[in-house]
Protein backbone atom coordinates (compact mmCIF):
# COMPACT_ATOMS: atom_id res chain seq x y z
CA UNK A 1 0.00 0.00 0.00
CA UNK A 2 1.27 3.44 -0.56
CA UNK A 3 0.37 6.60 1.00
CA UNK A 4 1.40 10.06 -0.09
CA UNK A 5 3.44 11.71 2.74
CA UNK A 6 1.67 14.88 2.76
CA UNK A 7 -2.11 15.07 2.53
CA UNK A 8 -5.24 17.00 3.17
CA UNK A 9 -7.08 15.82 5.72
CA UNK A 10 -9.48 17.09 8.65
CA UNK A 11 -7.69 18.40 11.95
CA UNK A 12 -9.57 18.13 15.06
CA UNK A 13 -7.84 21.07 17.03
CA UNK A 14 -8.52 23.75 13.53
CA UNK A 15 -11.96 21.80 13.28
CA UNK A 16 -11.49 22.17 9.30
CA UNK A 17 -9.08 20.96 6.70
CA UNK A 18 -5.77 21.59 7.05
CA UNK A 19 -2.35 19.80 5.05
CA UNK A 20 -0.90 17.13 7.26
CA UNK A 21 2.89 15.69 7.07
CA UNK A 22 1.82 11.64 7.96
CA UNK A 23 4.77 9.64 9.96
CA UNK A 24 4.44 5.71 10.85
CA UNK A 25 4.58 5.46 14.13
CA UNK A 26 7.58 3.34 15.75
CA UNK A 27 6.54 0.58 18.00
CA UNK A 28 7.24 1.41 22.21
CA UNK A 29 9.26 -0.70 24.19
CA UNK A 30 7.53 -3.55 26.30
CA UNK A 31 6.72 -3.51 29.60
CA UNK A 32 8.55 -6.05 31.75
CA UNK A 33 5.93 -6.63 33.91
CA UNK A 34 3.11 -7.36 32.31
CA UNK A 35 0.04 -9.34 33.61
CA UNK A 36 1.95 -13.02 31.34
CA UNK A 37 5.09 -12.45 32.48
CA UNK A 38 4.14 -12.19 35.93
CA UNK A 39 2.26 -15.32 35.76
CA UNK A 40 4.97 -17.25 33.99
CA UNK A 41 7.35 -16.08 37.19
CA UNK A 42 4.98 -17.96 39.43
CA UNK A 43 4.85 -20.96 37.68
CA UNK A 44 8.36 -22.09 38.22
CA UNK A 45 9.36 -25.49 40.20
CA UNK A 46 8.01 -29.40 39.22
CA UNK A 47 5.82 -30.37 37.05
CA UNK A 48 4.50 -29.23 33.53
CA UNK A 49 4.10 -25.33 32.36
CA UNK A 50 0.44 -25.77 31.71
CA UNK A 51 -0.71 -23.07 28.94
CA UNK A 52 3.11 -21.95 29.00
CA UNK A 53 4.39 -25.28 27.81
CA UNK A 54 2.16 -24.87 24.28
CA UNK A 55 4.32 -23.77 20.94
CA UNK A 56 3.36 -20.33 20.01
CA UNK A 57 1.43 -19.69 17.12
CA UNK A 58 3.36 -17.95 14.31
CA UNK A 59 2.99 -14.51 12.92
CA UNK A 60 -0.06 -13.34 11.33
CA UNK A 61 0.25 -12.72 7.35
CA UNK A 62 -0.66 -8.97 7.41
CA UNK A 63 0.57 -6.21 10.31
CA UNK A 64 -1.20 -3.40 11.98
CA UNK A 65 -0.32 0.15 11.17
CA UNK A 66 -0.08 3.25 13.09
CA UNK A 67 -0.12 6.78 10.94
CA UNK A 68 0.42 9.97 12.76
CA UNK A 69 -0.61 13.55 11.17
CA UNK A 70 1.18 16.33 11.78
CA UNK A 71 -1.15 19.63 11.07
CA UNK A 72 1.19 22.12 8.85
CA UNK A 73 -0.77 25.29 10.82
CA UNK A 74 -1.02 24.35 14.06
CA UNK A 75 1.59 21.52 14.65
CA UNK A 76 -0.54 19.48 16.58
CA UNK A 77 -0.08 15.41 16.06
CA UNK A 78 -3.31 12.89 16.23
CA UNK A 79 -3.95 9.37 15.17
CA UNK A 80 -6.32 7.50 13.61
CA UNK A 81 -7.45 3.65 13.88
CA UNK A 82 -5.25 1.60 12.75
CA UNK A 83 -5.46 -0.48 9.37
CA UNK A 84 -3.55 -3.42 8.42
CA UNK A 85 -1.16 -4.57 4.88
CA UNK A 86 1.06 -6.55 4.12
CA UNK A 87 3.60 -4.46 2.33
CA UNK A 88 3.30 -0.08 3.12
CA UNK A 89 5.60 2.85 2.00
CA UNK A 90 5.00 6.45 1.45
CA UNK A 91 4.86 7.58 -2.18
CA UNK A 92 6.20 11.24 -3.24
Amino acid sequence: MRIPKRIRTYCPFCKQHEEHVIDRVKKGRASTLTKITRQRKRQTGIGNSGKFSKVPGGDKPTKKISLKYKCTKCNKSHQRKCFRAKKFEFSE
